[in-house]
């Protein structure tokens, strides 16, 4: 059955936009690494946020590759501020000094994410593929804290911290990140080619998220988050979010570097470019879009009572591993 939510919305609550896919890491699940486009001038960017104002989109969220990298980003985020919209980002740390922590906050940012994927330091370097990572992440976490700026945490779920997800919690509440999201392995880009080696089977999954919300509904110094739909088919599980399945292409759509929309970061097909194409066709009647929002329950799907709720998983995940929306996300356990 369909998902009616795109009726509800005349665009998307956030837009995760790419500036740059240049990085200053080389991490082992980075699904953009080996991505490469054009990069638009400050002028075209400003276009692109004078769109998303126009059609009310209440938040962006920048990531990458590094947004830092961009010397511009304090000026475009000054800019989306001025023009009503909520700015965040995500960032590996590595150049957020105490500096660069006021800079973000005068430009208008609402909160930082910083991406810390183990408490243990050496864990962290090797995952990210670049030494020293670690000890810059944790002072970023304390920069923003020192100026005031709200930030996040943000880890990546893998075979190097399933089991130790709890010291990623005490850690966050050691630098003053009010907020912990643990996400799901993509498959995408490098995840996919180190599939093998770093994500976990669907039977891991099914005992991390057992044991991982268990400890969200007892933990209350600290939000712990997850976006990973397949968890609707836990028996048990309670929470009733703004879509079923994947949120990708319904409550929210990702930007290249060059203006193409796509889906999301993790799902690389073209739905169109946000500076050439009109916004309102894109959105109502791209076909990408209206398949994702509207999947058929295949395979072991089929017949699954669970599957009104995850709607098939991880959309992202099931395209990059089989090629088709419709496939049963290859984490599910059921």
């Amino acid at each position: 059955m369909a998902d009616p939510i795109t009726e509800l919305f005349s665009a998307p609550l956030t837009v995760n936009w790419t500036l740059s896919f240049a990085c200053n890491f080389s991490c082992s699940h980075c699904y953009s690494r080996e991505e490469v486009a054009e990069e638009l001038c400050t002028a075209d960017i400003f276009r692109i946020v004078d769109v998303l104002a126009e059609k009310q989109v209440p938040f962006i969220n920048f990531g990458g590759g590094e947004p830092l990298i961009r010397q511009d980003l304090f000026d475009i985020a000054a800019y989306a501020t001025s023009r009503g919209l909520n700015v965040s980002m995500n960032s590996n740390g590595w150049l957020l000094d105490e500096n660069a922590a006021r800079r973000l906050k005068e430009s208008g940012f609402k909160s930082v994410g910083i991406s810390i994927d183990s408490a243990e330091g050496a864990l962290h370097d090797d995952f990210r593929n670049r030494p020293g990572s670690f000890p810059r992440a944790v002072a970023a976490l304390d920069a923003l804290a020192a100026v005031g700026l709200k930030s996040t945490m943000s880890a990546v779920i893998s075979r190097i911290n399933h089991r130790h997800f709890r010291d990623l919690l005490q850690l966050a509440r050691e630098h003053g990140a009010g907020t912990v999201y643990l996400h799901n392995f993509k498959c995408s880009g490098r995840g996919f080619k180190n599939r093998e080696e770093l994500d976990l089977s669907p039977e891991e999954w099914k005992a991390f998220y057992v044991e991982a919300l268990a400890v969200q509904k007892e933990t209350v110094d600290l939000d712990i988050s997850f976006d990973d739909p397949v968890i609707a088919s836990l028996p048990g599980y309670k929470e009733n979010p703004l879509v079923k399945g994947s949120s990708c292409g319904k409550l929210s759509l990702h930007l290249r570097p060059d203006g193409d929309i796509t889906p999301c970061g993790f799902i690389p097909l073209v739905v169109g470019n946000i500076l050439r194409d009109d916004f309102d066709t894109l959105w109502y009647d791209s076909p990408i879009l209206n398949k994702m929002r509207n999947k058929e329950a295949t395979g072991k799907c089929s017949g699954c009572g669970a599957f009104s709720d995850c709607l098939g998983g991880c959309t992202a995940r099931s395209f990059a591993v089989t090629g088709d929306f419709c496939e049963p996300d290859p984490h599910c356990w059921k």
